[in-house]
């Protein structure tokens, strides 16, 4: 009696992890809508048939994509032994950034990008990125809040809006410097509500 052969797996990472990052890649260098089904499979090695196994159809993915993404691109919860100069730092932390790879286009914030690319407000995908834009900003109030902000609620808003037009203008003429300008603003912002 032989023993049967091993089963032979492919190494690394499964099907469904590597059609997400080639999905990330994909929707972050080129858009949603650019980026077609045909493409996403050739690129993640996988055939189509495996792609609809993991995943319903391209809506279904693009709504894994950006549920991945998701804390990752959020401020930090509050906790309760945050001091209010730490929360003002955290608030301001939000301005901080700069782009990985200056020889690639900037390409700004995926909800924001997928709220655009999906304008349907009923649509999952656009109802994830308003939710998204929503927690942003209740996050930004919580550490308002613990900053001493008389109203968090306003100044929790008014840094979500100067952060996503900065991203927003950052893409546009894709240069970074609007992050800059955005963070000096912020702290007037802060500072006029914590005074």
């Amino acid at each position: 009696m032989t023993e049967p052969s091993p089963v032979r797996r492919r190494r690394g990472r499964g099907a469904r992890e590597r059609i997400l990052e080639t999905a990330t890649e994909l929707f972050t260098a080129q858009g949603i809508n650019a980026t077609g089904m045909e493409q996403l499979t050739t690129t993640a090695g996988v055939s189509k048939r495996t792609l609809y196994l993991h995943f319903a159809g391209k809506d279904d993915l693009v709504h894994a994509y950006l549920q991945q993404l998701g804390d990752g691109l959020l401020p930090p919860e509050i906790s309760p032994d945050l001091t209010a100069s730490d929360a003002r730092d955290q608030l301001l932390a939000v301005f901080e950034w700069s782009p990985k790879d200056p020889s690639v286009p900037l390409r700004g914030c995926p909800f924001l990008n997928a709220s655009v690319e999906v304008p349907d407000p009923d649509h999952p995908v656009h109802r994830l990125a308003a939710a998204h834009k929503t927690e942003f900003a209740r996050r930004l109030t919580g550490l308002a809040r613990q900053a001493g902000a008389r109203d968090p609620e306003a100044l929790g808003e008014q840094l979500a809006l100067v952060h996503d037009g900065a991203v927003a203008r950052s893409t546009a003429l894709n240069n970074a410097d609007a992050g800059r300008c955005a963070r000096a603003l912020a702290v007037q912002l802060v500072d006029a509500a914590t005074a």
